[in-house]
């Protein structure tokens, strides 16, 4: 589909046939990548579960600084949508260049600075033994990844942003077939161990930024950044900033409520935290559906509020949820009907037989919340695409901070649940926080244009 097309699609086609349309490409690609997550934590699960476990430990810490790109990369699909919609393309452009150049800088900075503060991290979140070592390997190699991960956010906004959910897709199974493939050469044939995964990752991710950048200045058309004669421009790193600031604010936020929920994970003993990373990577594929369509929604929204179509906007909203909650109740009938067998799948390794009793009672419990899951995606793409961001941010901070955390504190020192309390904790503050964003949306303020330049 031509760029124009894809334009005339965007603001005036079938909302059902462009959500889909949209979408379905996005669920592709979060589909590759969670089934890569899934072989991943496979390969790394027959190292032990403690090798596994580890990978689940410093995944918060990490976001933490990938946060700042999906922050970053938020902005720039929500700007960079309005823009079009508004058929101001060299505006776009303008904005495109500056963004690259903004998340290449702070992924270098991030960088250096986490491969140093690896070690203090791990001893602040109570990581010990091996635990401890396992995880200061992983988290290391892992920061050295963020510069190529951000240049694949900033492409993969830029083609959102023009209705382009298919090139990044290629390009990420692509990235994510080859990672797949040298997990086991790396973890098993070079006897890396736990550092073989992550230095495979590294490997694709390279490939993955150096495609990107090849599509951007030689294929992209109705945007194309250009750096010749480049300077930062402070009233452009501005409005990216007042857009993405809160939206990684609300991921990073997120971050960390993970990184002390891991805190509180690991006092319960490896088994609990190696169920819990295994069960949200198998939620993680249930959830593409939605995620795939929340995602898709932020750009939908963004060209028709450029354009001044706020029914059209609302109605993407509600046809959006019907087909959400539809996607994630086939979800929950078979996480319920094959629970035992989905668990045992996944989880390779038999060293520790609580892992899997544990696997099977949190993913029973976190099954109800699977449409919530998928609400909460629908709200975020509205007002992320919107450009108020403030609002997507105190969801995320909001279900961790204020609803989750508290409740596992009551279940941890007031109760004998155990691990359970952890796994309702997760499920009912996905229907608190739902609630809250129904709330947010019929207040209407998320209408209001953030660009008029």
């Amino acid at each position: 589909m031509k760029e124009g097309q894809r334009k005339e699609l965007m603001l005036k086609g079938n909302l059902y046939k462009v959500i889909i349309t949209l979408s379905l490409p996005i669920m592709i690609n979060n589909l590759i990548q969670t089934l890569y997550n899934l072989v991943d934590g496979m390969w790394v699960s027959k190292l032990g579960s403690v090798q596994f476990a580890a990978t689940a430990f410093v995944w918060p810490v990490l976001y933490l600084f990938i946060s700042i790109g999906i922050g970053l990369s938020v902005a720039g699909t929500s700007i960079l949508s309005q823009l079009i919609g508004a058929s101001k393309e060299e505006e776009a452009n303008k904005y495109s260049s500056q963004l690259i150049a903004i998340s290449v800088l702070a992924a270098i900075c991030f960088t250096i600075i986490g491969y140093v503060i690896t070690p203090l991290v791990i001893k602040l979140m109570g990581g010990k033994g091996d635990l401890a070592e396992y995880s200061n390997i992983y988290l290391r190699l892992s920061f050295i990844d963020l510069p190529f991960m951000f240049l694949f956010f900033n492409f993969n906004s830029i083609m959102n942003a023009q209705g382009n959910t298919l090139l990044p897709t290629i390009i990420s199974g692509i990235s994510a077939i080859m990672n797949i493939v040298l997990d086991p050469i790396f973890i098993f044939n070079f006897n890396m161990g736990i550092a073989g995964a992550a230095i495979a990752t590294i490997i694709s991710r390279v490939f993955l930024a150096l495609a990107s950048i090849y599509i951007l200045l030689k294929h992209s058309k109705t945007i194309k950044p250009s750096f010749k004669n480049f300077k930062f421009d402070k009233n452009i790193i501005k409005r990216i900033l007042n857009i993405s600031l809160p939206a990684s604010l609300g991921q990073s936020g997120s971050a960390l409520g993970f990184m002390v929920l891991n805190g509180f994970i690991a006092s319960y003993g490896t088994a609990t935290i190696a169920a819990f990373g295994m069960v949200n990577r198998i939620t993680s594929l249930i959830s593409q559906p939605a995620m795939g369509i929340g995602a898709a929604l932020t750009s939908i929204v963004g060209q028709n509020i450029g354009a001044d179509q706020l029914d059209r906007v609302r109605e993407a909203f509600k046809k959006s949820l019907i087909l959400t909650i539809s996607f994630s109740l086939v979800g929950i009938l078979v996480m319920l009907w094959k629970d035992n067998e989905i668990i045992n799948f996944f989880i390779r390794s038999k060293d520790d037989k609580e892992v899997i009793s544990q696997g099977i009672n949190y993913l029973r419990y976190i099954s109800f919340s699977m449409p919530l899951m998928g609400i909460f995606s629908v709200l975020q793409g509205i007002f992320q695409g919107s450009g108020h961001t403030k609002y997507s941010m105190s969801m995320e901070v909001g279900r961790l901070w204020f609803v989750r955390l508290p409740m596992i504190l009551i279940f941890k020192h007031f109760t004998k649940a155990g691990p359970t309390g952890i796994w309702f904790s997760m499920s009912f503050s996905n229907l608190i926080i739902c609630l809250y964003g129904i709330f947010i949306y019929k207040k209407k303020n998320w209408q209001e244009k953030v660009i008029s330049a």
